[in-house]
């Protein structure tokens, strides 16, 4: 059962704002994890994820502005740019020994996050996440389709519906953004030890880009998820969670090096 959610809090800087919701452990008791949905998500999307993971830490659900469940519309940041506001708030909010899980442009938002914070962010977690892909944008909109019949089947009106309420321009300025930040140069710097985790049934951002995500980071171990369509966490939550979980609890992937 989800545990029971507070209303969002936010952080404010200059005109920009990030909306985030805390559960799971006390502050201080745990170590805090943050976990930034994908385009067009919401914080529905970890809902059978949160009941695991809020028995080990202290858990952050970003909602990124112009999207999650946030009734206003507004305009989407680019991923640098919500990149930049989601470090800037850990310093903000002092979290130390973080952990960022990010699912697609999720996740390419905590790589760039993670650079910009490298000794509060001492772990990455990316899930199918986007940076690597090179493509118009209205292709990867086009295996949309295909990629719904791949998932989880009673998970689609959530996702039609988080869709509906970010508006087609935010998903079309942000798909274009996301396609054109290549995350390639970075990865090297990158030294936190990351979970590369991905779902072999992935149409829109396929296997083959895990792995090369995977090796071209210092200090990385690959999971494929053979069932998981794109959204992994959900489509394989109890595969998906013991990886997670495991990953958190090794101590070989503790602070990293400097």
């Amino acid at each position: 059962m989800l545990t029971r959610e507070r209303p969002p809090e936010v952080y404010v800087s200059g005109s920009r704002r990030l909306y985030f919701r805390r559960s799971g452990r006390p502050p201080g008791e745990a170590a805090p994890l943050v976990l930034i949905h994908g385009l067009s998500g919401s914080r529905r999307w970890w809902r059978a994820n949160l009941p695991v993971l809020e028995r080990e830490r202290t858990v952050y659900v970003v909602e990124l502005v112009g999207f999650g469940s946030l009734r206003r519309r507004q305009r989407a940041l680019g991923v640098r740019d919500a990149a930049a506001l989601v470090a800037e708030w850990i310093a903000a909010a002092d979290l130390r020994d973080v952990t960022l899980l990010g699912h697609s442009m999720g996740g390419q938002i905590a790589l760039r996050a993670a650079a910009l914070q490298g000794e509060r962010v001492t772990r990455l977690v990316l899930a199918a996440a986007s940076g690597l892909l090179h493509r118009e944008w209205w292709r990867v909109a086009a295996q949309l389709p295909r990629a719904l019949r791949y998932g989880r089947l009673g998970f689609v009106p959530t996702i039609l519906a988080d869709g509906a309420r970010a508006g087609l321009p935010n998903l079309v300025r942000s798909s274009r953004d996301l396609l054109s930040d290549d995350v390639t140069d970075l990865l090297p710097d990158v030294r936190q030890p990351t979970l590369v985790i991905w779902g072999g049934r992935d149409v829109l951002l396929p296997p083959a880009l895990g792995e090369a995500l995977a090796s071209a980071l210092p200090d990385a171990r690959y999971v494929l998820l053979p069932r998981a369509g794109h959204v992994l966490m959900v489509d394989e939550a109890p595969g998906f969670n013991r990886e997670v979980l495991a990953f958190l609890n090794d101590p070989r992937a503790g602070r990293s090096a400097p």
